[in-house]
């Protein structure tokens, strides 16, 4: 396993949720942050509660943003983007502006940045998405979101063949975690789904930000490994579904 202690890491998405705790277990251990998200104050907030780190934001669907994110980014040894969208809905009725726009979020985005910070990774560094277990377990109202997810992985594959040796190209695939991404909703149907699909899993609750964090720790450190999709999901690749 490789260390992190000396080395940078630039989290997109470092503002909350997973990125967060990512960005928290790098100062951990000893390992300096670039933190990139669309909202400066966020980013503000987690670099002073985590002793101090280097705060770039970055709106990923902007083209200019994201060349000038790139232009102000320091030389980094590891880039993790774990921004995300997710819009779900059944195949006949979802918008088709609203799939672009997750398109965007969760694919382009992630793709531009990546491509923009090339030249700043140094060799040995790593990359990692994001994903989700929708690209290869799909539910019901989420072939739009399963799709997206499936052409994230499908480039770290292709990146990882092609970047390396110089670079290793890793993303992480959670299930259903708890996190403020479905900070939205109410409590009590969030209580409810959360309750749903951990009923449904081998290990018989969701996950935790912190579980999905570590599995990018693991990825960004393990220096053999490279082309991977690692699920952290409780089990989802082989839950039970209910009935329809």
């Amino acid at each position: 396993m490789g260390q992190i202690s000396g080395e940078t890491v630039a989290v997109v998405g470092g503002g909350s949720g997973i990125g967060k705790v990512i960005v928290e277990e790098v100062r951990y251990r000893g390992g300096n942050v670039v933190l990139s998200s669309r909202t400066a104050a966020k980013l503000e907030a987690v670099a002073t509660s985590v002793g101090g780190a280097m705060v770039l934001p970055v709106d990923m669907t902007d083209e200019a943003s994201v060349e000038q994110w790139a232009s102000d980014l320091p030389k980094i040894d590891h880039l993790v983007i774990s921004a995300s969208s997710a819009v779900h809905g059944a195949f006949a009725e979802l918008d088709e502006a609203e799939l672009r726009a997750m398109l965007d979020a969760k694919f382009f985005g992630p793709y531009r940045i990546a491509r923009a910070a090339l030249s700043k990774l140094n060799v040995g560094g790593s990359i990692t998405f994001f994903s989700g277990v929708l690209s290869r377990r799909p539910g019901l109202n989420c072939s739009g979101l399963g799709a997206v997810n499936g052409a994230i992985e499908s480039l770290c594959y292709g990146l990882a063949l092609e970047l390396g040796p110089r670079l290793r190209v890793n993303c992480v695939s959670p299930g259903m975690v708890r996190s403020d991404a479905y900070a939205r909703m109410d409590e009590q149907s969030r209580e409810a789904m959360y309750s749903a699909t951990g009923a449904s899993l081998p290990l018989g609750r969701v996950g935790t930000v912190q579980e999905a964090a570590s599995a990018a720790i693991y990825l960004m450190t393990n220096t053999y490994s490279t082309g991977v999709v690692l699920d952290v999901d409780g089990g989802h690749m082989i839950r039970q579904y209910a009935q329809r």
